[in-house]
């Protein structure tokens, strides 16, 4: 091993323990390791940032604005609406959630088609007294398992392809050419889930529900304003900064008349009701302050929190969100972004100590109050995926079609092969945008930059594993170990290797890192690169043994109230069951 092999292979070691410790984002990571090897010299200087222009980048990012124009036009509603047929028996109900999101994920990006179904999949759960367990692991794994069906399913089959075109047959896998094997590892997967993988499940509590979450004595207490009060006359924010701790006046009553969300300017009077969020020693201190008096109502209805305007809704922290790590008082969420936090739930429980201090993690659930033009808009600026209170558009069906139209279209130029995917996707977006599917700020909104970023980063990474013989030297190393047995063993190491590590890191680096040395291994025993790259690309998108594998996971880890070994349980028979599947299909579909 020379010193550019030990360069790269250290450089890949090192990378792939801080995407399993999780300190440093997957983005940062990738740029490090970038700027190692250019350093080092496996990299050119000017050709440092080339991968940010790869037609795999480009092609990931058309993708997903796409996706955002397709949920706002409507169509997938439609698709949401017919789940309220399934009735009340659970499973019709799972069988319906993991088909729809399964079919909608082949289509559009995986974590969006979950985004619209676990709404509803909470709500079923809610109104037949079950636990969001039951649904939200299988729904994850649905969207997952649909991604396989088509090279826009997902970023590694985005990625493959392009793999393919510069390194591999000289011409990329078209939009379809997945399906043979992707549509028969998702009906296997899917028919697996729904008879016996939830069963496999432990019974969580799950999230807690809204009744659960009001009833937090801790935070929210009624006070009132007597007439010795040192309040009577002052503003809403002399209240708040009347103790050093992190008081928020979250809803204002006077005469039967409601204000919630009142303004920071609005004054207090003799008799006037407060709603307000604080834990005990805030309110006592508060109390000893200011001369405020306890209500003495039990219980904080919803009702007193809302109004036509403002609305109570649930989301949940997704990954790569701008208060994961942060604390709420830091945050200043009423300041800046014109809404409360009334409570936070984690792994399925209420946290009883104060919220303010808390740090926020990924799938932790928020209770937000605001008006409801306010909330949509916040709600993609923090990160955060709306979990009850989305409503569904009825856009009017010229406008469904036209999007559709536009859609199938760019599929239909990429399939034939008239432009290349990452040019019809691009023009579809285009399109899309002038049509006013799309304003300009949801285009930047709806790229997922972190991916992007990942991407960009790890394509020249990824080349100079190649180009210093890195890859040769692991695929060396894997037909050794599979030594002279039958090729279809060799093609199963792959799969598997691949799947391992997405289990682990993103999806999108374990297809970049995993692809050369596929070319690599079908080099060796001069063998088809295709059936080696479609393993690779089954592999990535098969991340079910762990809450990090995914973003999918990650998601419902929170309401659904998992734990970290719960995945094993149904993911590692998938696993088994995708593996028996996948290897005979590949090895039919894309003989050696």
């Amino acid at each position: 091993m020379d010193t550019a092999q030990t360069v790269i292979f250290s450089t890949l070691a090192l990378i792939l323990i801080l995407f399993i410790w999780g300190r440093w984002r997957y983005d940062l990571v990738a740029l490090f390791a970038l700027l190692v090897t250019v350093v080092a010299g496996l990299v050119p200087g000017d050709a440092a940032f080339s991968g940010f222009g790869h037609p795999a980048v480009i092609t990931v990012a058309a993708v997903l604005i796409v996706s955002r124009a397709l949920f706002n036009s409507g169509m997938v509603d439609y698709i949401v609406r017919l789940m309220s047929h399934a009735g009340d028996n659970p499973i019709a109900q799972l069988t319906a959630l993991v088909i729809a999101v399964t079919i909608c994920s082949g289509f559009m990006n995986n974590i969006g088609a979950l985004a619209l179904f676990m709404p509803v999949a909470i709500r079923m759960a809610r109104k037949n007294d079950r636990s969001p367990s039951l649904f939200l692991m299988p729904l994850a794994f649905g969207s997952l398992l649909g991604g396989l069906i088509t090279q826009v399913g997902t970023p590694p089959n985005i990625i493959i392809s392009i793999f393919r075109a510069e390194t591999a047959a000289g011409e990329p896998f078209r939009m379809f050419d997945y399906a043979p094997v992707g549509a028969g590892i998702a009906l296997a997967g899917v028919i697996f889930i729904i008879t016996i993988g939830w069963r496999l499940l432990p019974k969580r509590k799950g999230q807690a529900s809204r009744e659960e979450l009001f009833e937090i004595d801790d935070y929210i207490t009624e006070v009132v304003v007597p007439a010795k009060s040192s309040l009577t006359g002052k503003r809403l924010r002399d209240l708040e900064n009347a103790t050093d701790g992190d008081i928020v006046v979250v809803g204002h009553i006077r005469n039967d008349q409601k204000f919630p969300v009142p303004s920071t300017r609005r004054t207090f009077k003799e008799g006037d009701t407060l709603i307000i969020r604080a834990n005990a020693e805030e309110l006592q201190e508060l109390l000893d302050t200011t001369g405020l008096e306890l209500a003495g109502s039990e219980k904080i209805r919803e009702e007193a929190l809302s109004s036509d305007e403002i609305m109570i809704m649930e989301a949940a922290v997704n990954r790569n969100s701008v208060l994961e790590g942060r604390t709420v008082r830091s945050l200043k969420l009423r300041s800046r972004y014109g809404v409360n936090l009334l409570g936070l739930s984690r792994s399925g429980g209420r946290l009883r100590s104060s919220i303010d201090s808390i740090r926020i993690k990924t799938g932790d659930v928020l209770l937000l109050q605001g008006p409801g033009d306010t909330l949509q808009e916040v709600l993609p600026t923090l990160g955060l995926l709306p979990l009850v209170e989305r409503g569904l558009r009825v856009d009017q069906p010229p406008r469904v079609v036209l999007a559709i139209s536009v859609f199938i279209a760019a599929i239909a130029v990429a399939a034939l092969g008239y432009l290349p995917i990452q040019v019809s996707f691009v023009g579809a977006a285009l399109i899309l945008v002038l049509t006013g599917f799309l304003s300009l700020r949801e285009i930047y909104e709806s790229v997922d930059w972190p991916v992007i970023v990942l991407l960009g980063a790890m394509i020249p990474v990824s080349q100079a594993l190649e180009a210093t013989g890195g890859a040769s030297m692991i695929a060396g190393g894997i037909l050794n170990l599979s030594g002279n047995v039958a090729p279809w063993f060799t093609l199963t190491l792959v799969l598997v290797g691949t799947m391992f590590l997405s289990d682990l890191v993103n999806n999108a680096a374990a297809a970049v890192l995993m692809a050369p040395i596929a070319i690599s291994i079908s080099a060796g025993i001069n063998a088809s690169a295709d059936p080696f790259l479609m393993a690779v690309a089954v592999g990535a998108s098969c991340a079910f043994l762990t809450p990090i594998g995914h973003q999918s996971n990650t998601l419902v880890m929170g309401p659904g109230g998992y734990k970290f070994s719960d995945y094993w349980r149904m993911g590692l028979p998938l696993e088994i069951i995708i593996v028996l599947v996948a290897v005979p299909l590949i090895m039919l579909v894309w003989p050696l």
